[in-house]
């Protein structure tokens, strides 16, 4: 607390306030692209990966882009501003421990938002806790830790885990790639 000019006692704001960081918003079921769109129109920084699925329907056949992480989209902006992505309808909130909004380690985000640019062929995958760990130590997503799921001709499937909203992504790499964490 520090005393104003007039004497009045102001709360200090804490620098996590001020600084812009990445966390992850809860949707509501199938709301991930419209909340994307409204984030857009405020200006507010997201990021909503996606990948492409083929539908079957009784009349026709087609590819979709769905949700990597269906129920969440990530968010780049200070802490105090997470009023403006709240009050979006379809957002049900950001993801919290113990009443405080979590930030997600930068790198992480980055790292996966270069990754998938990228056009690596990526898909959603059950969030998984045991097996081989492994670090992938080149190519776009070089730097990120997952488990080995499996092992095919010339490159490994790995899992990569997003902790903090228990969700995982199943990416293929090149066996020359990657190596025991």
């Amino acid at each position: 607390m520090t005393p104003s000019t007039n004497g009045i006692i102001v709360p200090e704001i804490p620098g996590n306030y001020l600084e812009p960081r990445w966390y992850a918003a809860r949707t509501k079921s199938r709301h991930e692209k419209k909340v994307a769109e409204q984030l857009s129109g405020k200006g507010l920084q997201s990021f909503l990966p996606l990948y492409k699925a083929q539908h079957r329907w009784k009349d026709r056949v087609a590819r979709v882009d769905l949700p990597l992480f269906p129920g969440y989209i990530f968010v780049h902006l200070p802490l105090k501003d997470r009023l403006q992505v709240l009050e979006i309808p379809g957002v049900a909130n950001l993801v919290s421990f113990q009443g405080q909004p979590a930030a997600l380690p930068e790198q992480e985000i980055e790292t996966l938002r270069c990754g998938l640019s990228a056009s690596l062929h990526a898909e959603p995958h059950p969030y998984l806790k045991v097996g081989r760990r492994v670090r992938i130590k080149g190519g776009p997503l070089r730097g990120l830790e997952g488990i080995l799921e499996r092992k095919k001709e010339d490159s490994f499937r790995v899992v990569i885990s997003i902790d903090l909203i228990m969700r995982s992504v199943l990416v293929e790499v090149a066996m020359a790639d990657v190596e025991l964490a």
